[in-house]
């Protein structure tokens, strides 16, 4: 398996994943998602960005995500606790989705072990994500890869996400 930057020649793989986790997400009974965000914009922006990337094995896309360095403004103000550390920069990762036939092989958990090679290339010491309160499966994985809950923080559109962040 092999985690490389998405391409535009990658875009129908990655909306499809992001419909795969939209639908994954609703069987659940979560409400994550289903506005249809992220979609093929969100997709493009990133490429563009250069934060969209992909785990490809054989040809086949079983995951994306979002891995990025910065401040996420919605991260500014956190909730019913606290970030252990406020770095001017740290690594973050969002919209992670993965292939239904790739689940519970440790896609996600690629990806934020990819965000923390990342880091440590750009001598960067603070990891963070977030999810839904009712993604469990996001929560084990975050919690799984080192990041601790460290509070509640509100999307731009008022909804609330559990925080997480790792001290490298």
């Amino acid at each position: 398996m092999l985690i490389r930057s998405a391409s535009p020649a990658d875009l129908p793989q990655i909306v499809g994943l992001y419909d795969a986790a939209r639908a994954f997400l609703k069987a659940q009974g979560l409400d994550q998602w289903q506005d249809g965000y992220p979609n093929a914009a969100s997709a493009q922006k990133d490429m563009a960005a250069g934060t969209c990337y992909v785990l490809e094995e054989g040809g086949v896309l079983l995951g994306t995500a979002c891995l990025a360095f910065g401040r996420e403004p919605t991260y500014e103000t956190i909730y019913q606790g606290a970030w252990a550390a406020d770095p001017a920069v740290y690594g973050f990762l969002h919209r992670i989705a993965v292939s239904p036939e790739a689940r519970g092989q440790g896609i996600a958990a690629r990806f934020f072990g990819e965000l923390e090679r990342q880091a440590a290339a750009r001598s960067v010491t603070v990891l963070r994500g977030d999810t839904h309160r009712g993604n469990r499966p996001m929560q084990r994985v975050m919690e799984k890869a080192g990041l601790a809950y460290r509070g509640v923080i509100y999307l731009e559109d008022g909804a609330e996400r559990l925080a997480y962040e790792k001290l490298l």
